[in-house]
């Protein structure tokens, strides 16, 4: 039988070309587990290179995606997705607890939004940036600096939230080398922590002490005082200059529980600190360069530039590895009851259980 082609749609073949590379160039940078008052993680949010943050049910791609590992996976449909920013997406952080929640995300166009969960979790379909219907109860962009002549710098990316629930604070690394502190009520910069010689990679925040701790491409990390914005300890991840020269990043950074221990990601190196002793109790060479790191009781769960999720103890020794979707993540994620969500290159995400299985694969 021949194709009829009276009815043939180019444009629509061609858009559906594009949109396909697309999706497959896609990098999903940042996942987070939305709060539920289910023990079960519910919905995942991912923040992706498009700039568009969207959210996605755990149960509906269970049953849709647990047994397909291939990498041509057919693309999810998310619960609810906005267009959050004018260029990529780099990070989603939730402030807050409950419905009452604002999910919070930062990009390349300098600016931080928030919007209550309640009203996204409830919202479907994509909503684009100039929609009116759903705007965000929290809009900041970062300061322009001031040159020669009176010109203004460019608008400075935010590569990474921290957030401070209790000080009703939430903190950025930028990529003009500052973090920034801004006041959630009043929409306002409340602190300016500049001490770095590049650009920031992370921030972590440290509420027990009123503290912060960002990590740069300078190859620091750096302990800052919130009351004083003043830098209180720098942290040298390699002291051997050659060293150094290679993988000069701090491209990721952890807290454990109780605050005491820092994990830092140094290009193909991770360290753990004992920050009360201010010292390195070990520091292990990996195979790819370390992405993105978090806690996991007395373990410490990394990916970067391997499809591999790695399980390490506080002696840097290799205690597990799990093979992921993404050839390349950005992003580990974790759940209070040890669900594991690795996401990056291909727009792919994997939700890993705490049994090492894989609950679902899926493309955003």
């Amino acid at each position: 039988m021949g194709l009829d082609c009276r009815n043939w749609d180019e444009d629509a073949y061609r858009n559906s070309i594009v949109e396909e590379r697309e999706s497959q160039c896609r990098t999903v940078f940042r996942t987070a587990f939305a709060p539920s008052p289910n023990p079960k993680p519910d919905f995942i949010v991912a923040a992706s290179s498009d700039g568009s943050v969207a959210s996605y049910s755990i149960s509906s791609l269970q049953l849709g995606f647990c047994n397909d590992r291939a990498q041509n996976l057919l693309l999810a449909t998310p619960q609810g997705s906005l267009q959050g920013h004018d260029g990529p997406a780099y990070d989603v952080k939730f402030y807050g607890n409950g419905k009452d929640s604002l999910l919070l995300s930062c990009g390349d166009d300098g600016r931080i939004r928030g919007w209550r969960w309640k009203e996204i979790s409830q919202t479907e379909g994509h909503i684009p940036l100039q929609d009116g219907h759903l705007k965000p109860v929290l809009d900041l962009v970062n300061p322009q600096h001031r040159g020669p002549w009176g010109s203004l710098s460019p608008i400075p990316e935010n590569n990474a939230i921290a957030v401070d629930n209790q000080g009703e604070s939430i903190f950025v690394a930028s990529g003009d080398s500052c973090a920034y502190g801004w006041d959630v009520e009043k929409s306002k910069i409340k602190m300016v922590f500049k001490g770095h010689s590049d650009y920031l990679h992370c921030i972590f925040a440290r509420n027990s002490a009123n503290q912060i701790i960002t990590g740069s491409e300078d190859g620091t990390a750096r302990i800052w005082d919130c009351r004083s914005g003043k830098c209180i300890q720098v942290i040298d991840l390699e002291e051997d200059k050659k060293l150094k020269e290679f993988f000069p990043a701090v491209s990721c950074i952890a807290l454990d529980a109780s605050e005491s221990w820092l994990a830092c990601g140094n290009g193909r190196s991770l360290s753990v600190w004992n920050l009360p002793a201010r010292e390195c109790i070990s520091r292990t060479s990996t195979r790819a360069s370390i992405q993105d790191i978090v806690f996991d009781g007395n373990q410490i769960l990394a990916v970067g530039g391997e499809p591999l999720l790695s399980r390490f103890d506080m002696n840097g020794v290799i205690l597990s590895q799990i093979q992921c979707a993404p050839q390349s993540a950005f992003s580990v994620s974790l759940h209070p009851v040890g669900v594991t969500a690795v996401a990056g290159y291909g727009g792919l995400v994997d939700v890993i259980s705490q049994f090492g299985s894989h609950l679902c694969t899926f493309r955003c």
